[in-house]
């Protein structure tokens, strides 16, 4: 790895001042990163898997192949640190269609995916917490949507003071679950070895294709740790650190609340339970104990909602500023506390509607498979670009090139044609709604000619 001699200028006027050291930086990766699914991606991973050996390699994997994705793409993110981020990676490699599509993907699958689902994960452990009907989960998910969406309709100062409150409720529960599950009596053996998959699952391939799938949702969010570089008082240095580093420390957090699962609760009881991050708090807890862990996981899905809410609304917003959008007018548009309200119930919609027709997993599922084709593009677009723009400013290259980013792009490969294999229907329901992005670009830009 090579370090720029730029490292140690002082930045030019309207530059980011660079004033952070690595302990923040790791601790910004961290708490990007580590959100709902740990909780809930468990009882999908053991019911794909059927196995504590491949339920385990497959967080592991996961935890692995994010760390080299972090790594590479963080040096497009040093490179070009404009706002947009990833669409600016994908539109300088490929083209401005490519970039559109990516927006639009964002827009249309991945954010509003994001809040439906969690928000139908919210409804669930409401449910489950206070007794109610099962017809009651996406009435619930629908007003946890709507009322973060207001909250953040008050300005961003609002919803970024929000997330910060919400934070701590992340790691509680995780702390909690770890160090009274690993060390309760009465727990369940786990096997490791040989790694392999459970009866029934069709195959160690795609059991692990479809594990690795499952834990992508809980990894989610090491793409946006790259735009911290602008602000590192030595990002050569300390940017592969405090990724490696972070995204490390967090699969060791995923791999030790997946053993208390395990421990507490064999594989056919974890495998398809909705219920299980409920159930194993109880186990470990009481049901007063229980109930007083669940609450704290609730606030802490409800702050990742906000999360997601907070900067989904300002795709369409950006991509209306840029007239890429049918109605980019009204798209642009801000309310008093300068929020894309427009943008934000045109998200909000969306995530209802999907709500009503899919559940947590198919959700997830869906935006993953989507935005990892996406991810892909972004590692190879660092080959690309390599090639191409040889004489750009990198204040941070990929360390051990081109091994890295040859595990990344083979993980998302991987990723992408399992998902195609296993679940062809959702697969295609995802590129379908992708696709449709295309007669709009088209007739955006004669319009626009």
């Amino acid at each position: 790895m090579r370090v720029s001699e730029t490292d140690s200028v002082r930045p030019a006027e309207g530059e980011l001042k660079r004033t952070m050291t690595f302990f923040p930086a790791l601790s910004t990766v961290m708490g990007t990163v580590i959100g709902a699914g740990v909780f809930f991606k468990a009882a999908s991973v053991a019911s794909v898997t059927g196995s504590t050996s491949l339920h385990m390699f497959s967080w592991l994997l996961g935890g692995l192949i994010s760390v080299c994705a972090g790594l590479t793409a963080a040096e497009l993110a040093a490179a070009i640190p404009e706002t947009g981020g990833m669409l600016r990676y994908v539109e300088r490699a490929y083209g401005k269609f490519a970039s559109f599509l990516l927006g639009w993907a964002q827009a249309i699958i991945y954010f509003p995916a994001n809040v439906a689902a969690l928000s139908i994960i919210f409804g669930t452990q409401f449910k489950n917490l206070f007794g109610l009907s099962d017809t009651m989960i996406v009435p619930i998910a629908i007003a946890a949507a709507t009322s973060i969406m207001l909250l953040n309709f008050l300005g961003s100062k609002a919803g970024g003071m929000f997330q910060s409150i919400t934070l701590v409720c992340k790691l509680v529960p995780l702390a909690l679950i770890v160090v009274f599950g690993l060390f309760q009596e009465g727990q369940i053996e786990v096997s490791l070895f040989p790694v392999q998959a459970g009866a029934g699952v069709g195959g160690f391939a795609p059991a692990l294709g479809a594990g690795l799938l499952a834990t992508m949702f809980a990894y989610d969010g090491w793409i946006h740790v790259g735009n911290i570089a602008g602000e590192l008082k030595n990002p050569s240095r300390d940017l592969p650190r405090a990724i490696a580093g972070g995204i490390f420390g967090i699969m060791i957090v995923y791999l030790l609340v997946n053993w208390a699962y395990l421990r507490t609760m064999a594989i056919p009881d974890l495998a398809g339970n909705e219920n299980a991050a409920m159930e194993v708090a109880q186990k470990i807890f009481g049901g007063l104990g229980g109930r007083i862990v669940t609450i704290g996981i609730l606030v802490s899905v409800y702050g990742t909602i906000n999360g997601y809410t907070l900067t989904g609304m300002r795709l369409p917003y950006a991509m209306g500023i840029s007239r890429q959008l049918p109605f980019s007018d009204k798209l642009a548009k801000l309310n008093r506390n300068k929020v894309p309200y427009i943008a934000g119930f045109l998200e909000l919609g969306i995530a209802i509607i999907m709500m009503m027709v899919g559940g947590f997993d198919v959700l997830t599922d869906m935006l993953i498979f989507v935005i990892w084709i996406f991810y892909t593009m972004v590692f190879v677009a660092v080959i690309i670009l390599r090639k191409t723009e040889p004489d750009l400013h990198r204040p941070y290259k990929v360390p051990v090139y081109p091994v890295i980013p040859a595990i990344a792009i083979v993980g998302g490969v991987f990723i992408v044609i399992m998902t195609l294999i296993n679940q062809f229907q959702l697969a295609m329901i995802g590129l379908i709604l992708t696709a449709v992005g295309i007669p709009f670009y088209l007739y955006m830009q004669k319009k626009i000619q």
